[in-house]
C-alpha cells in the first residue's frame, strides 16, 4: 500500500486522465488539498472503490470548470483507490474495501485503515463545511442518497442531490459515518459508472456543494423527501454458488432482479429458485447486526420474500454479490427513524 500523497495543486494532466492513468500520474492514493475564495472546506472522496469512476469524472469537470476564476469554496479531494482503478476492479485481491476501513470499522487493522486513517485525521483539523462521498451501482437502480444521521442539515444535504434519501447504521467503516462524527455528510449513488448522464449529474451537485453559503435547520419540507432506512442486508454465503441465466447453481436468482430496486414487493416475491443441493439460505442480518429468519421463505424450490419490502443495490455481477452483499432490503421511514406505511 503506497503512502498517502498530499498535494495543493494538480499536476499536469490530471484534468485530462482516465481513472486507469491515475496510479501511474499520481503514484498511489492522494488527497488534494485545493484553495477556494473563502468559507471552510468541502470534502469529496472518489474511487473508494476502483470500479467507480463517477465521482472522479465529475470532479475533473468541476475543477476544468472554475481553473480560471478558482473554486467558490476549499475543496479537500481524495482520490482512492488508484491501483484498483488501473484495473478496473472495486478492490485488489487481498486488499481491504477502502469504503469500510473508515474510524468505526469493526476490522481487523489493515494497510487501508492506516491510510484512511491517515485522510480521516487530515480532514479533521481542516473542519469541513461538508462530505460528499461518489459511488455508482452495479444493478438498475435510481440516483439517491445516503446518510447516517436523521438530522435537517444531513437531509438537506442529501435532498440537494435526490429525494430519495436512504438512512442506514450498517455496514459500519464507511465514508460517511466517519465524516459525520465533524460534518453533515451523504454517501450518493450515481447509478452505473461510465454514464455520461450520471457524471452531469455528480458534477452539478459538486457544484451546487461548493456554492452553498449554509445548510439549513429548518426541516425538509415533508412533500419534497422520500425517507428509507436499510433494515436488512442480504449475502449469499461464501461456499455458496450464485448464477443469473439460468445456469445450475446454490442459488439460481431471476435473470431481472436488479429490475426490482426500489420497489414496493409483498411478501411471495420471487426472487429465484434454489438448485439441486437445496444446500443452502441467503444469509440475512438487520441494521444492528443480528440474523433475522423471517425475511426469505422457501416454499418447494422457490425463494421468496416473507414480508413486504422495498429492494435496493440489486445487481446481476456476481462479483459484486461476493464483494459486498446480493442487496438491502428497506421501509419507509419518518424523520425520526418510526417505520411507515
Amino acid at each position: 500500500m503506497s503512502a498517502l500523497r498530499v498535494l495543493e495543486a494538480l499536476p499536469p494532466g490530471l484534468l485530462t486522465a482516465r481513472t486507469s492513468e491515475l496510479e501511474r500520474l499520481l503514484g498511489g492514493p492522494t488527497l488534494f488539498d485545493l484553495p477556494g475564495r473563502e468559507g471552510a472546506p468541502l470534502f469529496l472522496s472518489t474511487l473508494l472503490h476502483g470500479n467507480e469512476d463517477t465521482g472522479f469524472e465529475a470532479a475533473k469537470r468541476v475543477l476544468a470548470r472554475h481553473a480560471a476564476r478558482g473554486l467558490p469554496r476549499p475543496l479537500l479531494l481524495f482520490v482512492g483507490n488508484v491501483a484498483a482503478a488501473a484495473r478496473n476492479l472495486r478492490t485488489l485481491p487481498g486488499q481491504q474495501d477502502f469504503n469500510r476501513v473508515w474510524p468505526g470499522t469493526r476490522l481487523a487493522a489493515s494497510p487501508e485503515h492506516a491510510l484512511i486513517a491517515e485522510v480521516f485525521d487530515y480532514v479533521r483539523q481542516r473542519a469541513p463545511f461538508a462530505s460528499i462521498d461518489i459511488h455508482n451501482n452495479t444493478g438498475l437502480n435510481p440516483h439517491y442518497g445516503c446518510v447516517n444521521r436523521l438530522d435537517e442539515r444531513w437531509l438537506h444535504l442529501a435532498r440537494l442531490f435526490s429525494r430519495t434519501v436512504v438512512y442506514f447504521t450498517e455496514p459500519t467503516g464507511v465514508q460517511s459515518q466517519a465524516l459525520a462524527t465533524l460534518c453533515p455528510a451523504v454517501t450518493v449513488e450515481c447509478g452505473k459508472a461510465g454514464v455520461a448522464a450520471n457524471i452531469a449529474h455528480a458534477e452539478a451537485y459538486i457544484d451546487a456543494c461548493l456554492h452553498l453559503a449554509e445548510l439549513p435547520h429548518a426541516p425538509v419540507p415533508e412533500h419534497d423527501l422520500d425517507l428509507m432506512r436499510t433494515g436488512w442486508i442480504v449475502r449469499v454465503p461464501a461456499a455458496a454458488s450464485l448464477s443469473f441465466d439460468g445456469t445450475p447453481a446454490d442459488f439460481e436468482f431471476r435473470p431481472d432482479l436488479d429490475h426490482l430496486n426500489f420497489s414496493e414487493l409483498a411478501a411471495g416475491t420471487r426472487f429465484g429458485r434454489l438448485g439441486a443441493r437445496h444446500a443452502h439460505r441467503l444469509d440475512v442480518v438487520d441494521a444492528g447486526g443480528g440474523a433475522l429468519d423471517a425475511v426469505f421463505d422457501y416454499p418447494g424450490d422457490d425463494i421468496v420474500l416473507a414480508r413486504d419490502a422495498l429492494p435496493s443495490m440489486l445487481t446481476l455481477d456476481v462479483n459484486a454479490v461476493r464483494l459486498d452483499c446480493l442487496c438491502y432490503l428497506m421501509q419507509r421511514i419518518d424523520r425520526h427513524g418510526r417505520a411507515v406505511p
